[in-house]
């Protein structure tokens, strides 16, 4: 809960001082059409973002449209695949390793921004976690419910972002290494077998799961009578009297005692309950297969026009994708070194993680080689599986201790650290407790218990780690609420425009654009801010609605169409000092031959003017 809790304060923090960027103009433009113009949208362009606009059309209803209520849901996203994050840590590393992952996520750049922006990157994350989460939870104790669940978090995930199913590749390493050599050493809890999970985390099955190691059978003691019942050790007291005809235990699970040998542990059932877990996975990738479908087909072919801005993927963009993709060079290179020695530490179980993180990263570096596809926010829901390896090894952290100092009147008794030894197991016989003169002594607060390779010492360390992590990207944290722009040092000033036409505007005012067909919409972004005050756009024969796209379409004679407009307002993209001179063909012809400029307002990233006849 305090990982998300952290996340939801941060991501919140200046949620709205930044104003919408070109991509959430989009959103603002589709959410607010009519479900029937938004359908006929989505066959034309960004089908595969139709199922987000359709959920923010209802956000929108509701909630209203200032860049707060747009970004909101995302925010509420953040928060909570923050707290998925840290469960999910806790389930594949321990609870210690999934707080600092929570944690670590909660402070990352790369979570404000996605956090604070009108798009379904949040959304696709919190559900990509979900649905590891519930892949792992189906794996280790399989039932319909459990299947069912992963099945809906899927198919939202592919509704929401295509390129995040490349998840499922990893899912089906974890799932076919589970089918093939059992969940041990991939999803079960750390540190225990399946033999030893408590009851509440075992597969109800009509058959004993029993584990064929030494190691995890249950030593037991044979009484005095050969009939009586066997009492496993944990329930004895660590030391025994052999008084009484009562021997110690063997340490050799299948060594004979009074003639009689110690029960066999039945072998597992592996094959049957992998097939379940094979079948299983398959079975509820049914649902994504069959509504994905549909819109993928219709994606690809929107692909040429959605995305002829990006260029084919480098290997200098897979090296630069770290400090990309969290928003912060420095912070990026930080959290990929804590992950690898997360890797390190963890082993095979570091498998579903690491394979979370690599393998949708390198299917999208190759796919993108070949089509345009490499654009590094797609790959957001990668983050929280890099933060569970960093928290694994942000667990293992220890401070250094101070030198202990013992006061001159101690004695060496009070100066010895009192509590008795644990219980030792030794190769001969059973566990041995410390000497009844240690056990004797007052007992005084250890190392183990507070000291720096305490619990609390190494979640004392991780935290300060994280909390470096938070200060290394507070710049980028504070530049990204100025603007959503990427480089931030190219933002584009709608609201600085609208504010301009807003203050100088008469009646009977018309408004021209250049250009109109590019992706930085200066019509959307002057209609976002000056909403009802927006002077007639002279030029357009048919909106954005009407032509079902996100552009609009402009009359083929202009210098008809503005006749009998005195006075133009001119928005151009970028700074110009002569803006007239920027409009191209036609429409820039028409505009020198009938019109002088008045005044020019350079804003950043964009320009506006005023021109008279």
């Amino acid at each position: 809960m305090t990982p998300g809790l952290l996340t939801l304060v941060v991501t919140l923090a200046g949620i709205g001082h930044a104003q919408p960027w070109r991509d959430e103009l989009a959103t603002w433009s589709a959410a607010t059409r009519p479900l029937s113009d938004l359908a006929r949208m989505t066959r034309t362009i960004d089908a595969a973002t139709g199922p987000y606009y359709l959920l923010m059309h209802g956000w929108t209803a509701i909630a209203g449209t200032s860049p707060t209520a747009l970004r909101l849901p995302s925010a509420l996203a953040m928060a909570v695949a923050a707290a998925l994050t840290a469960r999910l840590g806790a389930v594949l590393v321990g609870r210690r390793a999934g707080l600092l992952a929570g944690l670590l996520f909660a402070v990352l750049p790369v979570t404000s921004r996605y956090g604070q922006e009108a798009r379904p990157y949040a959304l696709a994350t919190l559900l990509a976690v979900l649905a590891t989460l519930l892949l792992v939870e189906a794996l280790r104790r399989p039932t319909w419910r459990r299947w069912a669940g992963y099945a809906v978090a899927v198919a939202a995930l592919g509704l929401l972002h295509l390129v995040a199913l490349t998840l499922l590749a990893a899912h089906a390493v974890v799932v076919l290494l589970t089918a093939a050599h059992g969940p041990a050493g991939v999803v079960d809890p750390p540190g225990q077998s399946r033999a030893q999970m408590p009851d509440a985390s075992r597969p109800r099955r009509r058959h004993l799961w029993r584990s064929t190691q030494p190691r995890d059978r249950a030593r037991v003691e044979h009484h005095g009578c050969h009939d009586a019942p066997q009492t496993p050790t944990a329930f004895h007291p660590a030391t025994r009297s052999n008084a009484g005809g009562t021997p110690r235990v063997s340490p050799h699970p299948g060594s004979r005692e009074h003639g009689r040998d110690a029960p066999e542990a039945e072998p597992q059932n592996v094959t049957g309950e992998a097939r379940e877990a094979l079948a299983g996975w398959l079975l509820a990738l049914v649902p994504a297969v069959v509504l994905v479908t549909p819109l993928a087909l219709v994606a690809r072919g929107q692909r040429g026009r959605q995305l002829d801005w990006v260029d084919p993927a480098r290997l200098p963009d897979l090296a630069a994708l770290p400090g990309a993709l969290a928003q912060s060079g420095v912070v990026g290179g930080f959290v990929l070194a804590l992950a690898a020695l997360g890797v390190a530490r963890l082993g095979r179980r570091a498998l579903l993680p690491a394979a979370a993180v690599l393998l949708p990263v390198l299917l999208m570096f190759a796919a993108g080689t070949m089509v345009p596809l490499w654009v590094t926010r797609y790959l957001v829901f990668t983050v929280p599986f890099a933060c569970v390896l960093a928290g694994a090894a942000l667990a293992a952290a220890r401070v250094t201790p101070a030198p202990a100092r013992t006061p001159a009147t101690a004695t060496p008794a009070e100066a010895t650290p009192a509590e008795p030894a644990p219980a030792e197991a030794t190769p001969a016989g059973p566990a041995r407790t410390a000497t009844p003169a240690a056990a004797g002594r007052t007992a005084a607060p250890t190392e183990a218990e507070q000291g720096p390779t305490s619990p609390r010492g190494r979640v004392a360390a991780g935290i300060a780690v994280v909390v470096l992590a938070g200060l290394l990207g507070l710049p980028d944290q504070a530049a990204l609420r100025r603007t959503h722009e990427w480089p931030r040092s190219a933002p584009v000033d709608y609201a600085g425009a609208a504010g301009i036409i807003r203050a100088g505007q008469r009646p009977g005012d018309a408004i021209v654009y250049s250009p109109r067909d590019g992706w930085l919409f200066p019509d959307l972004g002057m209609a976002y801010h000056l909403g009802s005050r927006l002077p007639r756009d002279v030029l357009v024969v048919r909106d954005q609605r009407q032509d079902a796209s996100l552009w609009a379409v402009e009359c083929d004679d202009p210098a008809r169409c503005l006749a009998g407009v005195d006075r133009v307002w001119l928005v151009v993209t970028g700074r110009r000092a002569d803006p007239l001179a920027a409009v191209p063909g036609a429409k820039g012809d028409a505009l020198r031959a009938g019109y002088t400029v008045r005044q020019v307002w350079p804003r950043p990233g964009i320009t506006v003017a005023l021109l008279v006849r």
